[in-house]
């Protein structure tokens, strides 16, 4: 049996020698490597395996390297791979073949493409390219009961003629459209675009391509290309429907979701509430559609709420817009202490107004207070009195003054003819 046993080992040996890689075999790059525009914002890397390449029981796989317009490296067992990156500035890669299970094997050299970058006269292709979109309730359709819109700016560059022309095309997945709605400068060169509705789906992760050429008879027009993350330029609506009330000291505000294709749970609220007899804020975030808070019951009171897109459910995004303002409360509504001293002082100009009307009735302040007499003089005072008398004729008139002197006094009378 021993010799049977040393035979077996022998032959398990050998195999095992055999299924080992020789530490000389080499890795040949692969050929035929291309690269090409397919889409806004899209190329495609191609190339085939060397068919030179030694075949040994080894699993090949390819290492790829992009090395403009950004640099990035990637391992595939592909022998295609579809990127997407701005094309504006050219693109260049490399790719080798390398060993994907047996790292101890040397990968192979590199072989290199490139896409150069589109013909163009320097400073003519746009500056500045801004996009943003809204989502709005479509009110035609159950199948999209959402569609989004986009709005992209521009400027015009500064080495680009008097009569530069713009044109603007998006690509979202595989759909692509050129824009229709524009808005033009002094010179009537384009400066921004509308699609009123698109293909993007608000909800999806894929990235925005906004792609802009030009046309011009003096000068070629260099393009100019950008990626857009939508969770980037998305602009969240307002919450809607935003009521408040009070109660006592309680104050209630409650909100609906924006307008908008996620669902409820998919939103962070931040709530403002402004006091404006005292003029302070206080801002408030949370989760709910709802928010309660202690106020001091005799102020008027503005509201608004902001959302956004939970990070639960996106890569985090700018919030929307502060609601239209809602105002609860009443701001003429004065404490109790001016309302006591408001009505004191009325009653007492009151009470004065009819002390007085009674004293000029009834001759009360002259009996309160009389005059003090003056002093008599040492001289006769006389009372005169003054009487008329007409004859039954009514041609002559009488004037008798009488002159009384007091303490038996003689009496003078003179009559007037």
């Amino acid at each position: 049996m021993a010799p049977e046993s040393l035979i077996l080992l022998a032959a398990t040996v050998i195999l095992q020698v055999d299924l080992l890689p020789d530490k000389k075999f080499l890795l040949l790059p692969p050929v035929n490597f291309t690269i090409k525009a397919i889409n806004l914002a899209q190329v495609l890397l191609r190339w085939e395996p060397n068919t030179d390449q030694e075949q040994r029981n080894v699993q090949l796989g390819y290492h790829v390297k992009i090395n403009a317009p950004q640099e990035e490296d990637y391992e595939t067992r592909n022998t295609e791979s579809r990127r997407i990156t701005i094309l504006h500035k050219g693109f260049s890669a490399s790719v080798q073949t390398v060993p994907w299970n047996d790292r101890s094997l040397q990968p192979s050299s590199w072989v290199s493409a490139e896409l150069k970058a589109p013909p163009g006269s320097p400073g003519t292709s746009i500056v500045n390219l801004t996009c943003t979109t809204n989502t709005k309730a479509n009110n035609y359709t159950h199948l999209r009961p959402y569609q989004v819109s986009l709005h992209c700016t521009w400027l015009v560059g500064k080495g680009a003629p008097e009569d530069t022309q713009y044109f603007l095309y998006y690509r979202y997945g595989s759909w692509t459209e050129e824009c229709q709605e524009y808005s033009k400068d002094t010179l009537q060169r384009n400066i921004a675009c509308w699609f009123p509705r698109t293909f993007i789906n608000s909800k999806g992760r894929d990235s925005l391509a906004v792609y802009v050429n030009g046309s011009s008879e003096e000068a070629a027009i260099k393009p100019f290309d950008e990626l857009f993350a939508l969770h980037a330029i998305d602009r969240v609506n307002p919450p809607a429907k935003v009521t408040a009330e009070i109660e006592g000291t309680c104050l209630s505000i409650q909100w609906e979701k924006p307008v908008s294709a996620f669902p409820v749970h998919c939103f962070d609220y931040e709530v403002k509430i402004y006091n404006t007899r005292k003029g302070y804020f206080q801002t408030e975030k949370m989760t709910t559609n709802t928010f309660i808070s202690i106020i001091d019951g005799i102020s008027e009171y503005s509201i608004q709420v902001r959302a956004a897109v939970s990070s639960a459910c996106r890569a985090g995004g700018p919030s929307s817009e502060w609601s239209q303002p809602i105002y609860v409360g009443n701001n003429e509504q004065k404490p109790w202490t001016k309302w006591f001293l408001i009505a004191v002082t009325a009653t007492i100009c009151f009470i004065l107004l009819i002390f007085s009307l009674i004293c000029r009735i009834c001759h009360l302040w002259t009996k309160l207070f009389p005059p003090v007499p003056a002093p008599k003089s040492n001289i006769k005072e006389f009372f005169v009195t003054i009487n008329y008398e007409k004859t039954c004729s009514g041609e002559t008139e009488i004037e008798v003054i009488s002159y009384v002197e007091e303490d038996g006094s003689e009496t003078l009378e003179d009559s007037v003819f």
